[in-house]
């Protein structure tokens, strides 16, 4: 244990480049938001000061509008195809044009309530929260301007989880690019654990989409091909609208009744995306369910939106797939047609879905699956490595080597 520990903190210094951690050197040379949240956490286990510094680095590239990028291109000179140039996003430091997962208010909370310096905690979170406020309105406004309580999002990278098979319906309606841009991905994992061209086209062809209309909010919304209402990034709001609440009450800020309204209309919205016995993502262009199991059908366990009923439903699902592979969780079914044990989103396990899942099942009480998602990522991590992520079949390193949000939240899981 003390071993993994320390082979986890090496993995976060390597990875420093004073003030952000980047994901892995050389394949992902920059900030990337959800990322910069979990590895804060790691950070917190040994270096307080310097997992706050994560957190403010990060907001420095919050837009004008509460926006705060997935990307921000801190280093200009890594050769990177797709750096701030490709993107002519106008925040206030070079960054992508697009968010992802709101997870740093949760970070935040739980960064302050296992401080060993709460009055350094107190004054950082003091600094972070008109940030994080402004960015959960943000949603809002831009992604649920019609007030259904479901933000949408309008790209994958947005979603955490590029290649997804939820995914698959709506980006076939964005017509490729012409373009062709190196594919640096591929110069470090093998193409078979890595999205296929044909997606990355179409990743591209969004961008530039994003580009030509100056990423107007209200145009994005309107005119994107693509728009999903994602179970996973809901209920990962729905989390961090409890807890930015949490902080609102401990700093005695007006906010609350606002932040409530969003915790009801969030229920509500979680609601409607119940069918049969999961919870699946709504393709918001035609309308329809996406008839995909992946991981992200148990979030609701995460966020506490499932009823007892349907967690009892989603339990059994997930001893069923505990069934079929050696290692939890796999992010596609293991029975669906889309499963692929290695590639990407498509059916690997991630540190950061069993992370968030095992809380999940913790709350509703399902602990021996809660330790079962914990106690597999160790012994992934002790058997291969830590990797990006891992065959369910095999437990094969798979993605990135040293990777930051590994090594992070199995050391937040171990303090």
């Amino acid at each position: 244990m003390d071993n993994l520990k320390e082979r986890c903190r090496d993995t976060l210094r390597a990875n420093d480049r004073g003030g952000y951690t980047v994901p892995t050197a050389g394949l992902y040379p920059f900030q990337w938001l959800w990322d910069s949240g979990f590895n804060a956490l790691g950070w917190a286990t040994f270096d307080e000061v310097r997992a706050w510094l994560e957190l403010t680095t990060l907001l420095e590239a919050q837009w004008e509008d509460g926006m705060v990028p997935h990307i921000v291109f801190h280093d200009r000179n890594t050769g990177y195809p797709l750096d701030h140039t490709f993107w002519d996003a106008p925040g206030p430091v070079p960054s992508s044009g697009i968010t992802q997962p709101p997870v740093i208010a949760t970070v935040a909370r739980r960064m302050l309530e296992r401080t060993r310096d709460r009055k350094q905690a107190l004054a950082a979170v003091r600094t972070l929260y008109p940030g994080l406020l402004a960015f959960h309105r943000w949603f809002y406004r831009a992604r649920d301007p019609e007030g259904t309580g479901l933000v949408t999002v309008l790209h994958p990278w947005e979603g955490g989880m590029d290649n997804s098979p939820v995914w698959d319906e709506a980006l076939a309606r964005v017509t490729p690019v012409a373009m062709t841009v190196e594919r640096r991905d591929t110069h470090h994992v093998g193409a078979e654990q890595r999205p296929h061209q044909a997606e990355y086209q179409r990743y591209l062809a969004l961008v530039l989409a994003f580009r030509e209309r100056r990423y107007d909010p209200a145009r994005l919304y309107r005119e994107s091909p693509f728009k999903v209402a994602s179970v996973a990034i809901n209920a990962v709001l729905h989390r961090a609208n409890q807890d930015l609440l949490a902080l609102a009450q401990v700093l005695e800020a007006p906010d609350a009744p606002e932040i409530e309204a969003w915790l009801t209309r969030g229920q509500q919205g979680m609601a409607s995306l119940w069918h049969d016995d999961l919870f699946y993502s709504r393709d918001l262009v035609s309308g329809h369910m996406i008839p995909v199991r992946t991981w992200e059908a148990f979030m609701p366990l995460y966020s506490g939106q499932a009823t007892p009923e349907q967690a009892a439903r989603l339990e059994g699902t997930m001893r069923r797939w505990s069934e079929a592979v050696r290692y939890l969780l796999p992010s596609t079914a293991p029975d669906d047609v889309c499963f692929e044990p290695r590639r990407y989103w498509r059916g690997p396990v991630w540190m950061p879905v069993n992370w968030l899942l095992a809380q999940g099942c913790h709350a509703y009480g399902f602990m021996d699956l809660a330790v079962r998602l914990k106690q597999d990522m160790g012994t992934l991590a002790e058997r291969s490595g830590l990797y990006e992520y891992y065959d369910p079949l095999t437990g094969d390193g798979l993605g990135g080597g040293t990777f930051s949000w590994t090594a992070a939240l199995l050391l937040d899981w171990m303090t």
